[in-house]
């Protein structure tokens, strides 16, 4: 599993449930008198579309930031993982050279006896 899923996971799992929640509100039902009341139900119905629609709209533009955050901080991380990289890699260079030369000079010494 991928190192930056993990935060990723624990950033977006809180709002899974309040996105779920505002994706499928409860409308208003037919019942059987709604011949009648036709005009009143369908205005109703409209209302309450509008208010679920404001709810996700709010809901998507909190995720959307959170979502930013995230990226933002993966990508710092990301740079700072890059920089211990090239840093250990300089790290191990220098070490090679060391021990290429450490060897050269035991060769020396035991080839001069």
């Amino acid at each position: 599993m991928p190192a930056w899923l993990i935060p990723v996971l624990k950033s977006v799992l809180p709002y899974v449930g309040t996105i779920v929640s505002a994706a499928a509100p409860v409308f208003t039902k037919k019942s059987a008198d709604a011949a009648a009341n036709q005009a009143i139900l369908l205005q109703q119905q409209i209302t309450e579309l509008q208010a679920a629609a404001s709810a996700n709209d709010a809901h998507i533009k909190e995720l959307a930031i959170q979502m930013q955050n995230t990226v933002e901080a993966l990508e710092m991380g990301a740079s700072l993982a890059e920089k211990r990289h090239q840093w250990i890699l300089v790290l191990c260079i220098l070490a090679i050279i060391i021990s290429v030369i450490s060897l050269s000079i035991a060769l020396y010494i035991f080839l001069a006896r």
